[in-house]
């Protein structure tokens, strides 16, 4: 998905350029791993120095998929040139200062915050999200009150907000089972850019998430991606609207029969889309993904439903018996058919070649 990324970044020079954007934020994440690959680095590289040249100043935060450390390497150097990131806790209460024709802006960057990290550092009265971004957000707010009547207030925050709706994509971040902030934490601010959820939603007027620029699961797949842009007035007021962003390949979930999906003429407009498919045969069909790709080449991801079948656990049993033949019962449960005489063999095969006797049949010690 490389290049479509590439393309989102295209969209987002081009918006800052068309609508004359003084500010950009990113809420984390900004790469997908603690250790990205090589060539995700190096887009990554090209849009910060492409967004430094432009006419926006730009505050990122790192998210739970980032390395902190890694992504904020140079972040005091880079600050000069007007591209600000925020991936130390304790920084979360100095903002970057923004001014326009109504007075200035103060922008603050909360990253990531992991409560087993800070419970003692931060002294938190509990092990939790809500208590360590409470603390953030106090912080933020005794620095602004230093700050001269009218500034107005911008925080970004990395957290699953109270009233967001989650996907699959999301990494988990609860700790003990608590992982909820609730929106009233951010009283008072003028506008809050949310990350971590991937679908845009809006918690309140004042705080929003933006969502992830693509669809990184099939859960996403009846999102609408983008950008928030929004304005805020004199008097710290937001008027926001949402700028969608790019499709390169959107995602199509189908169901039925494998004949039908390579058959039926409806689903021509899916030839193009990354596809989920749910096989509803009775008997899981041989080869499945390799034809279904001929229709669908963008298919990736296959799931076998047999209509009418209920939801029970395959079991197979296990004492006393080869490692061959509880191999042989799996593929049969598996797949609703005996294995042929070829399988047969090959499962044997198989077996064989995971003992220290390739001669032994070895039989399961439970």
């Amino acid at each position: 998905m490389l290049t479509h990324q590439a393309a989102y970044a295209d969209h987002l020079i081009a918006t800052i350029e068309a609508e004359g954007v003084d500010l950009v934020v990113v809420s984390g994440d900004v790469y997908d791993r603690a250790l990205p690959p090589v060539d995700a680095v190096e887009l990554a590289d090209e849009t910060f120095a492409r967004l430094a040249a432009s006419r926006a100043r730009v505050v990122m935060t790192s998210g739970n998929h980032d390395s902190a450390r890694r992504l904020g390497f140079n972040a005091r150097l880079v600050d000069a040139v007007g591209f600000h990131l925020r991936t130390v806790a304790d920084a979360a209460a100095t903002p970057v200062l923004v001014d326009d024709p109504d007075g200035p802006v103060a922008v603050y960057g909360i990253p990531y915050l992991e409560p087993d990290l800070l419970r003692h550092a931060w002294d938190l009265p509990a092990r939790s999200h809500q208590a360590a971004m409470a603390e953030a957000v106090r912080r933020v707010r005794a620095d602004l009150a230093t700050r001269p009547t009218g500034t107005r207030s911008v925080v970004l925050a990395h957290a699953f907000v109270a009233g967001g709706e989650a996907c699959d994509s999301e990494r988990d971040i609860s700790v003990g089972g608590v992982s909820l902030v609730p929106a009233s934490v951010f009283d008072g601010i003028d506008y809050v850019a949310l990350g971590h959820l991937h679908g845009r939603q809006t918690i309140s007027a004042s705080v929003r998430y933006s969502g992830s620029p693509l669809a990184y699961s099939f859960s996403e797949a009846g999102h609408v991606k983008g950008s928030w842009l929004v304005d805020l007035d004199a008097r710290g007021h937001v008027a926001a609207e949402f700028v969608e962003a790019p499709v390169p390949r959107r995602l199509a979930r189908l169901s039925g029969t494998l004949e039908t999906l390579l058959t039926d003429a409806r689903l021509a407009g899916a030839e193009d889309a990354w596809v989920q498919a749910t096989l509803t045969d009775p008997v899981r069909p041989a080869q499945a993904m390799a034809r279904l790709q001929e229709r669908f080449p963008h298919a990736v991801a296959l799931v076998f439903a047999p209509e009418g079948a209920g939801a029970e656990r395959t079991r197979v049993r296990l004492e006393g018996r080869s490692d061959h033949a509880i191999a042989v019962d799996f593929v049969a449960a598996m797949r609703g058919t005996p294995v042929t005489a070829a399988e047969d063999a090959l499962l044997r095969d198989a077996c064989d070649a995971c003992v220290a006797d390739p001669d032994a049949d070895t039989v399961a010690a439970r």
